[in-house]
């Protein structure tokens, strides 16, 4: 993820798309205040700027940060709190996320497309719905409230 991603003009925004490395779908994601405002604080602390990666690696200088740099600083972050890096990880935090976002709304097709998901496996026990531009907002700004939750 590059600067210009989330703060083209050197403001965070509201709403931003991304294109997902392994499909190459664009993904729209919402950052809620305290996101923008934690990005703008990191955004002045570091001098980036667009046309940077946000997150940088730790070894090779200008390059993006890597999955196994990602990895490896989440469960950092998980010991940090008392909890075993290796129950809970970057995939089992997406996990929890899907989770609490379907008890919030029951609205399987949308925690489908906010993971990115393309297909849906058919089961006669789940009933797929439509879901417009205005549902996926709506469960958008919910996901991001969630991952606030989990994160508090």
């Amino acid at each position: 993820m590059r600067v210009e991603d989330v703060a083209p003009n050197g403001y965070p925004l509201a709403r931003a798309t991304v294109r997902q490395r392994k499909t190459g779908r664009p993904v729209r994601f919402e950052l809620t205040e305290q996101t923008r405002q934690a990005l703008d604080d990191y955004l002045k602390a570091t001098g980036k700027v667009p046309g940077e990666f946000l997150f940088t690696s730790r070894r090779r200088v200008g390059e993006a940060m890597t999955t196994r740099q990602y990895a490896r600083l989440v469960a950092e972050w998980i010991a940090g709190i008392g909890l075993d890096p290796h129950i809970f990880s970057t995939h089992s935090l997406r996990r929890t996320k899907a989770t609490l976002i379907y008890r919030r709304t029951g609205n399987l097709r949308a925690v489908q497309l906010l993971l990115g998901h393309k297909k849906m496996e058919s089961r006669s026990d789940i009933s797929e719905s439509k879901v417009d531009d205005a549902d996926g907002e709506h469960v958008a700004k919910i996901a991001s409230q969630v991952c606030e939750e989990i994160l508090a």
